[in-house]
């Protein structure tokens, strides 16, 4: 934990969330600033600043977040098979667009109403 991130805080409850699901290795949340209908923020509670500080040391708890990713999308309201879906984003390092120095996975899925649409024209 570091006790300057404000994701270690929202994993100790610190910093209220709207939390989807936790179990002593992880921590999901809704975001505060959804991009989608569903986007949840699935983080460690183990502080790891980004993918960049990875190692093969970390394959087992990585694995197992990844494949949590998942059910936490179908749980939440993305629709399974190909008519359906979800994202997994991983920014990593301020190049990167990391906002938050805690290694997080966006979850985002959800209808979307804007497909289809043609972007204007300038």
């Amino acid at each position: 934990m570091s006790d300057n991130c404000i994701f270690c805080k929202i994993a100790t409850g610190d910093i209220p969330s709207k939390k989807v699901y936790e179990d002593e290795d992880f921590v999901a949340f809704h975001d505060i600033n959804p991009a989608a209908p569903v986007h949840l923020l699935l983080i460690p509670r183990r502080h790891v600043i980004s993918m960049q500080d990875i190692t093969a040391e970390d394959a087992g708890w990585l694995g197992r977040m990844m494949s949590l990713a998942p059910r936490l999308a179908a749980e939440n309201g993305c629709r399974p098979g190909p008519d359906g879906g979800f994202r997994i984003m991983i920014n990593s390092g301020v190049e990167g667009g990391q906002e938050v120095p805690h290694l997080h996975f966006h979850i985002i899925g959800g209808s979307r109403p804007w497909k289809g649409r043609v972007a204007p024209t300038a």
